[in-house]
């Protein structure tokens, strides 16, 4: 199906559709995977993506069972969804795309005359993400990097709060800026309320936070009034706030072999040392070192490292009492 003919509104509610939207010339002829569930009466669109990055698989297989197990008998409204929104990069196991090197998460809202990647995010956000009434974008931390298994919010946005602490995870972290490029920028500036998760990564499906994601959906839908029932709620037990930006990370300048020397939610000083990289004789070539007072909330975990490459993030924290 081309993008311009698909219209859900079309399809018939109390039914599951799986679709292919054919992107045409500009993405090299990408085929995108969608998922519609139409419920029994109308109500709230969710929109779910995974798989922005080639090498994050977590909510891939959440989109697959949650589409598996939901009941559009029960539901009021619909559910829009793209297990793998970077098809390329996904089946090369990379975060970026391969044909032409660019990360999907930095292309929003896209165009059709800058590669396939820019033209992956331009059907992404005006055919799928502008369509939502809320939008669940699933991460993780991918093959290299570790992050916390949580959920993201817009901090500027009341409804994206609420679904945050609803969502059911232990970690939130609350975004009072966003970087442009992203999908969950785009849809912010379409005052879409938004969420987008995090996790462990490794390139592998940990049993806890597949199950961290799918009964996240499920509770979304709850919240949104989609599906019926009270969402499960979670003790917080680490609220974080800043930007977030990775690109922003402390970074590599050296080849060499990492070795950290802080954990994950460890608080942290200005000028700690985090971790260190070492050349084959065992001798440091270069020390990273905390860029301000937080917590460590993203530290590389594949050994091997070149120059350029995402080492820790440091973030704020906020206390019970909401200051930081």
């Amino acid at each position: 199906m081309k993008p311009e003919d698909f219209h859900p509104e079309q399809f018939g509610r109390g039914r599951k559709y799986a679709l292919d939207l054919e992107l045409g010339l500009a993405a090299q002829n990408l085929t995108l995977p969608v998922f519609l569930v139409r419920g029994r009466e109308a109500g709230k669109t969710l929109v779910v993506t995974a798989g922005v990055h080639g090498d994050e698989f977590e909510g891939v297989r959440a989109i697959l069972d949650v589409f598996s197990a939901v009941n559009p008998e029960e539901m009021r409204g619909d559910v829009l969804s793209v297990p793998v929104a970077n098809p390329p990069a996904f089946w090369n196991g990379t975060r970026t795309n391969p044909r032409d090197g660019a990360d999907l998460a930095r292309c929003f809202p896209g165009d059709l005359e800058s590669g396939p990647t820019s033209a992956i995010a331009y059907h992404l956000a005006h055919i799928v993400i502008a369509r939502a009434d809320f939008f669940l974008d699933l991460h993780s931390a991918g093959v290299k990097l570790l992050m916390p298994s949580m959920v993201g919010y817009d901090a500027n946005d009341s409804r994206s709060r609420e679904a945050a602490l609803v969502f059911g995870a232990k970690v939130i972290w609350g975004h009072p800026s966003l970087s442009p490029g992203r999908t969950i920028s785009f849809a912010a500036a379409r005052n879409i309320p938004w969420l987008y998760t995090e996790a462990r990564g490794g390139g592998r499906i940990h049993r806890a936070d597949l199950g961290l994601f799918t009964e996240g959906v499920r509770n979304v839908l709850r919240y949104l009034g989609v599906l019926p029932g009270v969402p499960t709620h979670a003790q917080i037990e680490c609220h974080l706030c800043g930007d977030g930006n990775i690109d922003a990370a402390v970074s590599s300048t050296k080849h060499g072999f990492f070795v950290p020397d802080v954990e994950l939610l460890q608080k942290v000083g200005a000028g700690q040392e985090l971790g260190r990289i070492l050349d084959l004789h065992g001798a440091t070539v270069e020390v990273f070192r905390a860029p301000t007072d937080g917590i460590v909330v993203l530290i590389r975990q594949f050994p091997v490292v070149e120059p350029g490459a995402a080492m820790f993030l440091v973030t704020d924290v906020l206390e019970p009492d909401g200051n930081s």
